[in-house]
């Protein structure tokens, strides 16, 4: 039984390196996807689009070896907290590469034509949700509630970012109609990082659950 138990462990130790690992790669997407937009370099943005399938394809992995390690275990309370957390936790990181990829498609739509304005909130917001998902991992591998939840509270900079961009974008679409496009199209770029805060609060509250079997609404 205590060997069964240290093999276990071990399967566990593992899974969790391969959603760290899965986090990092969706992070690298995020930051290759906004230096595309800030550089207009649609090389690098078709790379971040065809590099999508990897993310698919870990978080195919790990859901596989969390529902193999479910049959043969049957493990029980923050063990088995901890396996249904990291199925939840890999589908968030997935949408997250969703939106990085989105991202760059939004970069390829505009081509190498010049800014209509200067890139300031949507870099800051890129930034907010890139500390967001690294502090979210970090809270999850070292089990910290209060580093969760402290990075939950930031999405609230997000949310008042993306309102300032939309506002801006719009104004800018009304004063000069030839804008629309491009402006659409970073309006959806906005909307892409927004939701890369709420995703992130979600692998929050999977945190916080995992830790204390208690489910709470961040993303409010």
């Amino acid at each position: 039984m205590a060997v069964a138990r240290i093999s276990f462990q071990q399967e566990l130790e593992k899974l969790q390196k391969e959603v760290l690992h899965m986090g990092e790669v969706v992070d690298r997407a995020m930051a290759s996807a906004m230096e595309s937009l800030v550089k207009r370099d649609l090389q690098l943005a078709e790379t971040v689009i065809q590099g999508d399938q990897v993310i698919d394809d870990l978080e195919l992995a790990i859901e596989q070896e969390c529902l193999k390690l479910l049959a043969l275990q049957q493990p029980m309370a923050i063990d088995l907290r901890t396996i249904g957390t990291m199925l939840k936790i890999v589908t968030d990181l997935e949408r997250m590469g969703d939106h990085a990829t989105d991202i760059a498609r939004a970069v390829r739509r505009m081509g190498q034509n010049p800014p209509i304005k200067p890139l300031v909130d949507i870099p800051r917001m890129a930034e907010i949700g890139r500390h967001m998902l690294q502090e979210g991992l970090k809270a999850f591998i070292e089990r910290d509630v209060e580093r969760a939840l402290a990075m939950a509270r930031e999405d609230d900079q997000l949310d008042h970012l993306f309102k300032q961009v939309f506002r801006e974008l719009l104004l800018l679409m009304i004063a000069n109609p030839a804008v629309i496009e491009e402006a659409t199209q970073l309006i959806l770029v906005a909307a892409s990082l927004e939701r890369v805060g709420d995703h992130c609060t979600n692998l929050a509250e999977w945190t916080i659950y995992m830790v204390t079997g208690e489910r709470r609404d961040l993303n409010l």
